[in-house]
């Protein structure tokens, strides 16, 4: 059997149940690979996802804007996300929906710190803070997060990069082509996959060349920020391209507006199911997600198979 980069290469019939990756056509899935935070290790296994619980403390926020605007309702749906199964919770302040509009500085740490700081001692899964202001990352990490999602891979403030090196907290590198304003008006690329890739491989290299382990940071092509649905539909088809990066990769997709006019609004979470374990099979090791009930169902459905 021969090895390549995180692959095994063979054929069908060499497959054991024992092995620890589990076969697509005629190449395996990756390892599991680990994702290193401050203080604690995280495993990221296509064959057993993580689940990222969606926490959108926003008036404006596409799918749930306004539904968790109070610190009391936002506490009390993270842990509730924990109660069903969440193992990670992504918490933002902004809105980066297309056409959103920036909130200042102070606002959104009036509408983030507030939350983690009451979650302190009463959540046991990670808490990931969703901001692209380093000042926010900053004081939302020192209050209690262990994850930097940050959107702009470091592009809008080039002070996060100087938060992941002294924090030592995880960081989930994204590609997006423009803001939120405008990133959805005319989205060009001469080869979307190519293009996302070189992306990532620069952004990773930059990190890394920082002092920031690599060990650190998980990937994510950024589905709705800044792609037609041609370019969506083409990443969806070809993730498993950006497993030859050696990092863990993230899947975002979760009641985008792509999906809703694919399948329909009635269908959006049917949708989003499907493209999890689409993604799955291609090494996608986190799903970023609003339903954590169907998203646990689904890992269940997939780990019974494997």
């Amino acid at each position: 059997m021969e090895i390549r980069e995180n692959y095994f290469i063979g054929d069908w019939n060499r497959f054991k149940k024992t092995d620890s990756a589990c076969i697509l056509g005629a190449q395996w899935l990756p390892f599991f690979m680990l994702w290193r935070l401050k203080n604690r290790t995280l495993r990221c296994d296509a064959q057993k996802p993580l689940i990222m619980g969606i926490l959108n403390i926003t008036p404006d926020s596409f799918s749930d804007g306004g539904s968790y605007f109070s610190c009391e309702k936002a506490v009390d749906h993270a842990l509730f996300m924990e109660e069903q199964g969440a193992d990670l919770i992504d918490i933002g302040g902004e809105s980066t929906r297309p056409q959103a509009s920036p909130v200042s500085l102070e606002e959104e740490l009036k509408r983030v710190l507030p939350v983690i700081e009451s979650l302190r001692g009463k959540i046991k899964i990670p808490i990931s803070i969703d901001t692209t202001k380093s000042i926010v990352a900053r004081e939302a990490i020192a209050a209690g997060a262990e994850i930097l999602n940050d959107v702009s891979a470091f592009e809008w403030d080039s002070e996060l990069l100087k938060v992941i090196q002294d924090s030592q907290a995880g960081y989930i590198l994204m590609h997006a082509q423009g803001k939120p304003t405008t990133m959805q008006n005319n989205p060009q690329y001469n080869e979307v996959v190519q293009e996302v890739y070189d992306f990532l491989k620069i952004k990773l290299q930059v990190i890394e060349e920082a002092g920031v382990s690599l060990e650190s940071v998980v990937m994510d092509v950024g589905f709705g920020f800044g792609k037609t649905m041609e370019h969506q539909l083409t990443l969806l088809k070809n993730l498993r391209r950006f497993t030859e990066l050696n990092r863990p990769l993230l899947l975002g997709v979760s009641r985008k507006s792509f999906l809703r006019q694919f399948a329909g609004p009635e269908s959006v979470e049917t949708a989003t199911t499907a493209v999890h374990l689409l993604s799955a099979l291609q090494g996608i090791s986190l799903w970023r997600t609003h339903d954590i009930s169907h998203a646990v169902a689904a890992r269940k459905v997939l780990g019974a198979c494997l």
